[in-house]
C-alpha cells in the first residue's frame, strides 16, 4: 500500500485522519446491521436470550485474531514496537477497569461502541451515555482523575511476569496464533449454524473483525511510510472520545482517533436511515430504566475504558487480536463485570428479561 502520493497531497495526520474516517465508515455500518454488541452477547450466555447475540460477536472475535494473526506470520505487519509489547501494560488496570467498564455496560445497556452506533441511528439515551463517558474518559485519559488511574494502573503490569505476549508465555510460535484463530472460527461458525443466524448478520459479524485487521494494516503502512514515527494501530473507541475532547479544548487537529469516531458516527447514520431503522428514542419509553442509572453506567465505562486501556472493542478486539496477555484479561473482566452486574441486577430489581431489554436498548 504506497501512501506517499496522498502523504504529500494532504499531509501525514490528514492522511491518518481520511484512513480513519473509512476504518470507522466500514465499522459504523457493519455493527449497526449486525446489531453487534458484547452485552448483548454476554447475556446471551447467561441464557436470556437466543444465542444470535454470541454467535454474531465470536464472529466478531474469531475473524479478528484470524486475520491479524494471519497477516503477522505473513510478515504484511509487524506489532513488536506497538504500545502493546514494546512498553510494560498495566496489568491491574485491566483486571479493575474491565471489571468497572462491564459494570457499566450493562447498567447504560450497551458498551461505548454500540451506544455510539445506538446514538447515530437516533437514540438519544445513547448520546447521553456518550457524552459523560467522553468527559469522564478525557479526565481520565488527562485531567482530575489521572492520579487515581496511575495509582490503581501501577499496582500491578506485564514487566512482573515476563512481558505482554500470550504466545511467548506459552511457548508457541508464530503458527500457533494462526491455528488459534482457525479453531475459533471454525467454533463461531458452529455457533452460528446452532443460532441460525443469518447470513447477512454473520457477514457483518465478520467484517467487524476484518475492519480490525484493516486498521492494523493501514496504520503499520502509514508507520513505515511517515516522516514523524507513529505506532501501529487499530480500532478503539474510548480512547477516541477521551482525545477528541482532549483536541476540542486544545485546538489541535485529529488524526486516526478523530477519524475513526466520526467514521462510525456517519456509517451508523446512514445503514440506520437506509434500513429504515433510524428512531428517535427517548428516557420516556416505558420500561425504561432511570436516567441516572445510565449515568452511572457511563462513567463506570468511561473510567474503566480507560483505566484498562480500551474498550470492547479497542481491548477485545484490537488488542485480543494479537493475543496481548493485558487486552485478553481486560476483556475477561470486562465480561465478568458484566455477568456480575447482570445477576445483582436480577437479584434486587424485576429487571427485563434479556430480549427485552436489548430491544428496549435498541
Amino acid at each position: 500500500m504506497d501512501l506517499v502520493p496522498l502523504i504529500d497531497l494532504i499531509g501525514e495526520p490528514q492522511t491518518a485522519l481520511v484512513g480513519g474516517l473509512l476504518l470507522g465508515l466500514a465499522f459504523g455500518v457493519f455493527a449497526q446491521r449486525s446489531r453487534y454488541c458484547t452485552r448483548s452477547a454476554v447475556l446471551a450466555v447467561m441464557g436470556e436470550s437466543d444465542l444470535k447475540p454470541f454467535a454474531t460477536w465470536a464472529a466478531g472475535f474469531a475473524a479478528a485474531i484470524l486475520a491479524v494473526q494471519a497477516l503477522i506470520g505473513a510478515e504484511m505487519i509487524d506489532v513488536s514496537e506497538t504500545r502493546f509489547f514494546s512498553t510494560a501494560q498495566s496489568l491491574s488496570g485491566a483486571l479493575v477497569g474491565g471489571l468497572l467498564f462491564g459494570a457499566g455496560m450493562v447498567l447504560a445497556r450497551g458498551c461505548v461502541s454500540r451506544l455510539l452506533v445506538l446514538g447515530a441511528s437516533g437514540n438519544l439515551r445513547g448520546v447521553f451515555s456518550i457524552a459523560i463517558i467522553a468527559v469522564t474518559g478525557l479526565a481520565t485519559y488527562s485531567g482530575v482523575l489521572v492520579p487515581l488511574r496511575d495509582g490503581i494502573g501501577g499496582l500491578w503490569n506485564t514487566a512482573s511476569i515476563g512481558g505482554n505476549n500470550l504466545l511467548a508465555h506459552a511457548g508457541l510460535e508464530r503458527w500457533a496464533g494462526i491455528a488459534l484463530g482457525a479453531v475459533l472460527a471454525v467454533v463461531a461458525l458452529g455457533l452460528a449454524l446452532k443460532s441460525r443466524l443469518s447470513v447477512w448478520r454473520l457477514f457483518g459479524g465478520v467484517m467487524i473483525g476484518l475492519t480490525v485487521a484493516a486498521g492494523w494494516y493501514f496504520t503499520w503502512q502509514l508507520s513505515t511510510q511517515v516522516f514523524e514515527p507513529i505506532q501501529a494501530e487499530s480500532l478503539s473507541f474510548i480512547r477516541p472520545l477521551a482525545t477528541t475532547g482532549e483536541l476540542a479544548l486544545e485546538g489541535g487537529f485529529g488524526g486516526l482517533d478523530q477519524g475513526v469516531l466520526i467514521g462510525a458516527i456517519l456509517g451508523a447514520f446512514v445503514a440506520a436511515l437506509l434500513s429504515g431503522e433510524f428512531r428517535i428514542a427517548t428516557f420516556a419509553e416505558p420500561g425504561t430504566p432511570s436516567i441516572w442509572r445510565y449515568a452511572a453506567g457511563s462513567v463506570l465505562m468511561g473510567f474503566g475504558g480507560i483505566l484498562a486501556v480500551g474498550c470492547t472493542v479497542g481491548a477485545g478486539l484490537t488488542g485480543g487480536s494479537v493475543l496481548a496477555v493485558s487486552s485478553l484479561l481486560g476483556l475477561a473482566s470486562m465480561i465478568a463485570g458484566a455477568a456480575l452486574t447482570q445477576l445483582a441486577l436480577k437479584s434486587v430489581t424485576r429487571e427485563p428479561s434479556a430480549s427485552a431489554a436489548i430491544m428496549a436498548a435498541e
